[in-house]
C-alpha cells in the first residue's frame, strides 16, 4: 500500500491523522512540508490548495484535504 501524508511539524490536525493512521495500522510516509504557505508548492500541486494535511492514497487513486475527510476516510477503507 503507497500512502502518503502531507503534514506541518506541531500541527494538531495532521497528528490526528497520522495517529488514526498508526491505529489503523497502515503503513505510510510523511512528507513534512514547511510552515509557509507560500512554501508549499508541491501540496498545491498534488491537491490544489497548502493547506495539511493531505493525504494520498496511490492504490485507490485517492487524494483528499481535509482532517475530518480523512479521518473518516481511514476508518471507513483503510482501518
Amino acid at each position: 500500500m503507497t500512502v502518503r501524508l502531507y503534514a506541518l511539524d506541531g500541527c494538531p490536525w495532521c497528528e490526528k491523522v497520522s495517529g488514526a493512521l498508526d491505529d489503523a495500522g497502515v503503513e505510510y510516509e510523511t512528507e513534512w512540508v514547511d510552515a509557509l504557505h507560500s512554501d508549499r508548492n508541491e501540496v498545491k500541486r498534488i491537491s490544489g490548495q497548502r493547506g495539511v494535511p493531505v493525504l494520498i492514497d496511490d492504490e485507490r487513486g485517492v487524494t483528499m484535504a481535509e482532517s475530518a475527510n480523512i479521518l473518516e476516510y481511514v476508518a471507513a477503507t483503510l482501518a
